[in-house]
C-alpha cells in the first residue's frame, strides 16, 4: 500500500470507565510511560512506513491539538528570546515526520459517523482505520497485502482479547483445569486496525451523526462478504479500564512492552 496512505485515528471517546487516569483528559491522551497512547499507536504506523494521520476529534479536542502544537518545544532543548520578536532557537530535533490532520468531528458523534466526516481528507484509493485505545504488535504489512490481494472492501483484525476472569475446563460435573490468572480468549474478536477501500466511507456510511461504524456499517459489509479478516495471534490490548492503564504502564516501566517495535 502506498506510504501516502492515510491512517484514521478515532479519538473522540471520553474513557468514562477509566476516570482514574482520564478525568481531565480525552482517552486517547491517556499516557503510557509518559506518552499520550495515541502517540504510540501512530509511532506503530510510522514503523510500518505510514507518516500521514487523521485524527477524528471529539470530547476535548483541544488537549489533542495542543499537545501536537507544542510537541517540539515539550522534547527538545530551546533559547528563548524575548524580546520584540520573540524568537525561539531550538537547540535539538525531533524525529518524528508526520503530517496530522485534526478533525473536529463532534463531541457526540458516534464512530461511523466519525469516519463519514473525515471523507474529504482521505484522498487516495486505500485508508487505514483503528481506535484511539489500542496497541499491538500487528504486523501492518502483512494486513495491508491481505487487503489488496482479496479485492475486499474492508479487512479487520481479529484478535485473541485476554480474559479478565480465571478460566475452567469441565469435563461433565468436574472441573478438569482451573486457571486462575486471565488466559487468551481462542475466538477471534475485533481489535480494530481496519484497512478499507475509500468507496466504504460513501456506499456504507452516511451523515447520521449515531451512525456506529460496528453496527450497520460493517455489519452490512460482511452481509455483501466484501469483508475479510486479518488474523493476529500476537499481543492485542486495549485501555479500556483502569487495571489496563496499569497493566499497560507495567509493560512499558519493565521494557517488555510487545508493541515497541520502532
Amino acid at each position: 500500500m502506498h506510504p501516502d496512505t492515510p491512517v484514521v485515528i478515532l479519538c473522540g471517546g471520553q474513557g468514562t470507565r477509566i476516570r482514574e487516569a482520564s478525568e481531565s483528559l480525552p482517552k486517547a491522551m491517556v499516557e503510557i510511560g509518559g506518552r499520550p497512547i495515541a502517540w504510540h499507536i501512530m509511532k506503530i504506523y510510522r514503523q510500518a512506513g505510514y507518516r500521514r494521520f487523521i485524527l477524528c476529534l471529539g470530547y476535548k479536542s483541544w488537549a489533542i491539538k495542543e499537545y501536537f502544537l507544542d510537541y517540539r518545544a515539550r522534547l527538545a532543548d530551546f533559547t528563548l528570546n524575548m524580546g520584540d520578536e520573540h524568537q525561539i532557537d531550538f537547540h535539538n530535533g525531533v524525529a518524528e515526520d508526520w503530517q496530522i490532520t485534526f478533525a473536529e468531528t463532534g463531541l457526540d458523534t458516534a464512530t461511523g459517523a466519525r469516519v463519514r466526516a473525515i471523507r474529504d481528507y482521505v484522498d487516495t484509493d486505500h485508508f487505514l482505520l483503528t481506535y484511539g485505545d489500542g496497541v499491538s504488535d500487528i504486523d501492518l504489512a502483512a494486513l495491508t497485502e491481505e487487503h489488496e490481494d482479496s479485492g475486499n472492501v474492508g479487512t479487520v483484525t481479529g484478535v485473541h482479547p485476554t480474559s479478565k476472569f480465571g478460566e475452567m475446563h469441565v469435563d461433565g460435573e468436574r472441573v478438569v483445569e482451573f486457571n486462575e490468572k486471565p488466559t487468551q480468549v481462542t475466538g477471534f474478536v475485533s481489535g480494530g486496525f481496519f484497512a478499507f477501500r475509500r468507496e466504504f466511507l460513501d456506499d456504507y456510511l452516511d451523515d447520521d451523526p449515531q451512525l456506529w461504524l460496528e453496527h450497520t456499517p460493517l455489519q452490512r459489509l460482511a452481509r455483501d462478504g466484501k469483508l475479510g479478516v486479518h488474523r493476529h495471534d500476537g499481543f492485542w490490548s486495549a485501555m479500556d479500564t483502569y487495571k489496563d492503564f496499569q497493566h499497560l504502564n507495567g509493560l512499558w516501566s519493565s521494557g517488555e512492552a510487545p508493541w515497541k517495535v520502532w
